[in-house]
C-alpha cells in the first residue's frame, strides 16, 4: 500500500470492507444531489426564464457528466485490480497519472463541444426567447468547469481504489458546499458582488470545482498515491485501453438513464400537465431514497476490484451477494415508509391536491420495487470493477429501451398513469432479476438462485 491510509479489502470481513467504502459516499452523493436542488430553487426566484433555462440545462449537462463517471470507473477497475494484485507503488501512480491525463483530453475535447454546438442543441431542444440568453450565460462557464469534475471523479477513484472512501466523499461534500453557499452570492448579486443569475450558478459550480480537484491532487501527491514514477509515459495507451474498455460502456450505462426518463416523461405528459408535476415531484423523493443504494455500488466497486485482482474470487462473490441482500432489506424499509407516508411526503413537494395525488400513487407503488434498481446498479458496479461493462451496459439498455420505455407509453396510452406506473414497477423487478443473472454469468454470484436457475432450493455450493 502507498500510504498508512490506504485500506487493504481483501481481509477481514466482508461486511466491514462494504460499510467503509459505502457509508461516506452517502454524504457525498447527497452532497452532489444537493447542488441541483439548491440551484434550481434560487433560480426560481430569478424568474420563469431563469427557472425554464434549469428544466433544459439539466438533462444535458446529466447526460455529459455520464463521461466523468464513467471514466472514473474505468480507472477504480484498473487500479482496484492492480492494488489487489500487489502491482507496484511506480506501477499505481504512473496508472492514475495516466487516468488523470485521459480524463483532461477526453474531457476538454467534450468541453469544447457543448461550447461550440449548445446553441444549435438547445434551439432544438425548443429554447427561445427569454430563456436563451440564460442558457448562454450558463452553459459557457459550466463547459469550462467539465474538465475540473473529471479530474476530481478520477482522482477520487485513486482515493477508493486504495480503499478509501472519506477523502473521496469529503471532497465531493467540499464542492458541494462551496458550490451552494456561492449560489446566492452570484446569482443574486450579494455582499458587493455583482448580479450574475444563471451564469453565476455556473460560475458557483466552476470555483466549487477548482478548489475541490485542487485539494484532492494535492492530498493524492501528499500521500503518494500520485507523484513521480520514472518514465511516466510509459504503457501510457495500454492504459488508456485499459481505462476505456470500462470506461466507455460505463459512461453509455450512466447516460442511458437520463435520456431514458427523458422519454418517460414525454409519454406521462400524454395524460396531461399535472401527471408530469406529480411524477416530476415523486422522482425527486425517488432520487434522495436511492442515496444509500447508489452509495453501495460505489463502494462495491473497490471491494470487488481490489479482491478479483488478488484471486480472492470467492470473497468477491460474498461481497456482491451481501450487497444484493442489504438492496433487498433497505428496500423493504423504504416500501414501509413510502407506503405509509407517501401521502405527506407527496403533500410537502407537489404544488396542489391533484399533483400530490399522482406523486403519492407513484411512491406507494414504485417505491416498494426500489431494491430492484438498487440491485442492478450494484451488479452494474461490480461487473465494471471485474472488467465486464459491456454486461453492465447491456443491462442498462434492457431496462429502460426493452421494458420501461416501451411498456410506459403502451401503459399510458391504453390505461393512462396507471400504465406508467405498471411500467416502472416490471422494470424494476426484472431489472432485478436480470441483475442477478447477469451477475452469475460474469462470476460474481454463486449462489443457486430459483429465479436464475428454476425452482430449487436457495442452496450455497462448496
Amino acid at each position: 500500500m502507498a500510504d498508512k491510509t490506504s485500506q487493504d479489502l481483501t481481509t477481514g470481513p466482508v461486511w466491514r470492507a462494504l460499510a467503509t467504502m459505502s457509508a461516506p459516499m452517502s454524504f457525498g452523493i447527497f452532497a452532489v444531489l444537493s447542488v441541483g436542488l439548491a440551484d434550481a430553487y434560487f433560480l426560481g426566484q430569478v424568474g420563469g426564464a431563469a427557472l425554464a433555462a434549469v428544466g433544459f440545462i439539466y438533462p444535458v449537462t446529466t447526460a455529459v457528466t455520464s463521461l466523468s463517471i464513467g471514466l472514473s470507473a474505468g480507472a477504480n477497475a484498473a487500479l482496484s485490480q492492480g492494488v489487489g494484485r500487489g502491482d507496484s507503488d511506480d506501477d499505481t501512480r504512473r496508472l492514475g497519472l495516466h487516468a488523470i491525463g485521459l480524463g483532461l483530453i477526453l474531457s476538454g475535447l467534450v468541453a469544447l463541444g457543448v461550447w461550440a454546438v449548445y446553441p444549435l442543441l438547445f434551439g432544438a431542444m425548443g429554447a427561445s426567447g427569454n430563456v436563451m440568453p440564460q442558457i448562454a450565460g450558463y452553459i459557457p462557464v459550466w463547459a469550462v468547469s467539465f474538465p475540473f469534475l473529471v479530474v476530481m471523479m478520477i482522482t477520487n477513484s485513486v482515493f477508493r481504489s486504495h480503499g478509501d472512501s472519506l477523502t473521496a466523499a469529503w471532497i465531493m461534500v467540499l464542492a458541494a458546499v462551496v458550490n451552494v453557499g456561492l449560489d446566492p452570492l452570484l446569482i443574486f448579486g450579494l455582499w458587493g458582488l455583482p448580479e450574475m443569475g444563471t451564469q453565476g450558478a455556473a460560475t458557483a459550480t466552476l470555483i466549487g470545482r477548482v478548489i475541490a480537484v485542487v485539494l484532492a491532487l494535492f492530498i493524492a501527491w501528499r500521500r503518494g498515491l500520485l507523484g513521480v514514477c520514472g518514465n511516466v509515459l510509459d504503457g501510457a495507451l495500454a492504459s488508456a485501453r485499459k481505462i476505456l474498455s470500462v470506461g466507455l460502456p460505463a459512461s453509455f450505462s450512466n447516460a442511458i438513464n437520463p435520456a431514458g426518463m427523458a422519454l418517460v416523461t414525454a409519454a406521462v405528459a400524454t395524460v396531461g400537465e399535472t401527471a408530469v408535476a406529480g411524477f416530476g415531484a415523486a422522482t425527486r423523493v425517488q432520487s434522495m431514497a436511492l442515496v444509500p443504494l447508489l452509495a453501495l455500488s460505489a463502494g462495491i466497486g473497490p471491494v470487488v476490484g481490489q479482491n478479483w485482482g488478488a484471486e480472492a474470487r470467492s470473497r468477491a462473490q460474498d461481497a456482491t451477494q451481501l450487497a444484493f441482500w442489504i438492496c433487498l432489506g433497505y428496500g423493504a424499509l423504504v416500501a414501509l415508509v413510502l407506503g405509509v407516508f407517501a401521502g405527506p411526503i407527496a403533500g410537502l413537494l407537489a404544488s396542489g391536491p391533484e399533483d400530490a395525488a399522482f406523486a403519492a400513487t407513484y411512491l406507494r407503488w414504485v417505491g416498494a420495487t426500489l431494491f430492484g434498481y438498487g440491485i442492478i446498479v450494484v451488479a452494474n458496479a461490480a461487473m465494471n470493477a471485474r472488467d465486464k461493462a459491456l454486461w453492465s451496459m447491456s443491462l442498462s439498455l434492457g431496462r429502460i429501451f426493452v421494458i420501461y420505455l416501451p411498456l410506459a407509453w403502451i401503459g399510458a396510452l391504453t390505461l393512462g398513469y396507471p400504465g406508467i406506473i405498471a411500467a416502472a414497477v416490471l422494470a424494476n423487478v426484472l431489472a432485478a432479476w436480470g441483475g442477478v443473472v447477469a451477475a452469475k454469468a460474469t462470476g460474481l454470484v454463486r449462489l443457486e438462485i430459483a429465479l436464475v436457475d428454476g425452482p430449487r432450493k436457495l442452496v450455497q455450493p462448496e
